[in-house]
């Protein structure tokens, strides 16, 4: 909690507003983290104005998510209502369950992805990417945003791809992929604030993470907004990000085409935000795939039961025409 008055060291107490406000910005304030920074700004209509100044929010954006320092983002969020403040209420904390995905598609011109990839403290991984939204062939198309390429060199992680590396990039890798739209003046963090899922690929044995939310689409089934890293190398050696990815997908595991994802993001920029556990993301996720499971079974039951009913018509027909056939 948060006062307005500080003690001496001599017992007694002095008003904040005592205190000149570059003394509080420059010794103070600039040493909390945006969770704090939003807190003190409740405590007093001095320390509100003084939590407010951009530059530090500024800071803290750039500090968290490296990213933000770029030129194109930097821009997008200069629009936003409060700026840095506004872009970091939208992107801190996760996204919920919310009801969305419905309408006409939303006027989205493009898509900002400002992608940022750590292992524990340390930043291997750094991007920004424009997405273009108006076309016929992103608009009909599965959505799908590849950030690394075959051959581009991406920084190892101080982790040895061995035997038990995975549950070890499971738990010490963490991503952020944040979602912008210019245009909305809104942004999101699609990426669970740790990795939902972890598999090895069939083929090559590389290590698939997944960072996925959970929300509702606009059909009243469940929807997942996943960024998915590859990660692989060879044994012994470091272990190396090669492949990156954001998808939205359905129940029945189809990625959705680029105008009902856009409605589902639209809806979620808008959606409730709150700040979940990693635990808590995972059993979303879990349950997810149970319910894609369930789906699934429904789906071959009600395709055996239409084959039966095939089955079943083509030997009626068969008995039918040999009985003619007999008769004449």
């Amino acid at each position: 909690m948060c006062s307005t008055t500080t003690t001496c060291d001599d017992g007694g107490a002095t008003s904040i507003a005592a205190i000149h406000p570059d003394i509080i910005q420059s010794h103070i304030l600039n040493r909390l983290d945006g969770p704090a920074l939003a807190s003190t700004s409740c405590a007093s209509t001095q320390l509100l104005s003084l939590c407010s100044d951009d530059l530090l929010w500024r800071q803290i954006c750039n500090s968290t998510w490296p990213s933000t320092a770029h030129p194109t983002v930097r821009d997008a969020i200069s629009s936003f209502p409060s700026a840095h403040r506004s872009f970091y209420s939208d992107s801190f904390p996760s996204l919920t369950l919310h009801s969305g995905g419905r309408g006409p598609p939303p006027q989205t011109q493009g898509l900002i992805s400002a992608v940022d990839v750590y292992c524990d403290d340390r930043l291997i991984y750094s991007q920004v990417k424009e997405t273009e939204t108006l076309s016929g062939w992103f608009q009909g198309s599965p959505f799908r945003i590849d950030l690394v390429g075959p051959k581009e060199a991406v920084g190892a992680a101080p982790l040895k791809f061995e035997g038990a590396c995975m549950e070890l990039a499971k738990e010490r890798l963490r991503v952020s992929w944040i979602l912008i739209d210019p245009r909305k003046k809104r942004a999101l963090n699609i990426a669970s604030a740790a990795a939902v899922e972890a598999r090895r690929h069939w083929l090559t044995d590389d290590i698939q993470l997944r960072y996925a939310t959970v929300v509702a689409g606009g059909d009243g089934e469940l929807v997942q907004c996943a960024a998915v890293v590859t990660c692989g190398g060879k044994e012994g050696g470091e272990l190396q990000v090669r492949e990156m990815s954001m998808q939205v997908e359905d129940m029945d595991g189809k990625i959705i085409t680029g105008s009902h994802s856009l409605r589902i993001l639209d809806a979620a920029m808008d959606g409730r935000r709150v700040k979940s556990q990693v635990e808590t993301q995972r059993e979303a996720f879990e349950m997810f795939v149970r319910m894609k499971m369930l789906s699934r079974e429904r789906k071959q039951r009600r395709e055996r039961s239409l084959d039966m009913v095939c089955i079943a018509a083509g030997v009626a027909i068969f008995v039918a025409i040999w009985a003619f056939v007999l008769s004449r």
